[in-house]
Parts: C-alpha cells; structure tokens; sequence
C-alpha cells in the first residue's frame, strides 16, 4: 500500500476527523459505501490525510474481507493514524471513524425503526420509504462511478460495462436470486472473459 508523508495531527485535527464521520453517518442512507465521494474529497483532496492508493485499498481490502462492508471506514481511520508514523494513533483513527460513522446512523435508525413500526399505517411512513428510494440508489451509481474513474483503462473494460448494466436490468425485470448473478459474473471472470 502506497503511503503519504507523515502527518502530525492536533487533537483538533481528530476532532475534525469525528465530527467529519459524525456527519457522514447521518447522510449514509444505503450504508456508508454510499458516502465514499465525500469521504475522498475530505481525506484525499481537502485534507491530504491519504493518498489515492490507500483510499482505494481500503475499499478494496475491506470488501474483500468477511464481515460487514463499512470495516473500509475502520482501515481509512487506520492509514489516517498511520500516516502519523504512530500504531496508537492508527488505533484511534480506526476508532474515532467507526464510532464516528456508526453512533448516529445506529442510534437514529433504532429510534425511526421503532416509531415507524408503531405507524407503519400512516400514508406519510409509507411515502417516506418510497421517496428514499431514488436518493439512496443515486448515491450508489455515485460510489460506483467515482471507483469506475479511478481505473485506468475503463473505456477497454467494455465487458465489465455490459455485465454491469446486464446485471442490473436483470435484477430490476426478473426474480432471479442476487447470489446466482454473482456465481454467473465469477465464473465469468474466472474464464477471464470479463
């Protein structure tokens, strides 16, 4: 993984750094994949607190890994501390961002499951969930988008395209199953035809 210079971070950088993930939380509708746009224009291009690589590495590393996608936020908080030269403060980078990205998205979610269970009736609950709906996809092409650019050579990945768009009409038009496309795109890649 490529590093940046070290950094020296005031407790007022960490500050920043938590009330940054604070308010992500609160914006991470679909999860906080669907936040990364921000996340790189504040760690990579406003603060130069990591490198394109390792922003890139840690999606990739965490996606890769078994267990929940939003461990990315726990390795960006990592390589923030890290690039300090300290192993401690890559422990604190790596808590402030999950406690960061986590407590309000957690505590709101659980306090708005509980309220809109009890009125699960009501013709605003119901509008609601379906006005979230194009929000949350948006942010998602976004995300998807911003990882697309950062490869070099999109134009020649026309297949990777093609499955992509294939993919989703095929979800959005039929009933067939998530996982029996993503067997379907491995194999495919497994044969190197994607």
């Amino acid at each position: 993984m490529s590093t940046a210079p070290v950094l020296t971070l005031a407790w007022g950088d960490w500050g920043n750094l938590l009330a940054h993930y604070l308010a992500l939380s609160l914006l991470s509708v679909g999860g906080a994949i669907t936040t990364l746009p921000e996340m790189h224009r504040f760690l990579v291009n406003q603060q130069g607190w990591l490198s394109d690589a390792q922003f890139n590495a840690s999606i990739a590393i965490a996606q890769a890994s078994p267990g929940p996608n939003v461990l990315f936020v726990a390795l960006m908080g990592w390589n923030v501390g890290i690039n300090t030269g300290s192993m401690t403060s890559a422990l604190f980078g790596a808590l402030l961002t999950m406690t960061g990205i986590l407590l309000p998205s957690t505590t709101l979610s659980y306090m708005t499951a509980r309220w809109s269970h009890r009125n699960r009736s009501r013709r605003s609950v119901r509008a609601f969930k379906q006005g979230m709906s194009p929000i949350v996809i948006a942010l998602l092409v976004s995300t998807g988008w911003l990882l697309a650019s950062a490869h070099q050579d999109a134009a020649r990945d026309w297949p990777l395209w093609l499955l992509t768009a294939a993919t989703a009409l095929i979800i959005w038009r039929s009933k067939i199953h998530l996982l029996w496309l993503l067997a379907a795109g491995a194999l495919l890649g497994g044969f190197g035809l994607v």
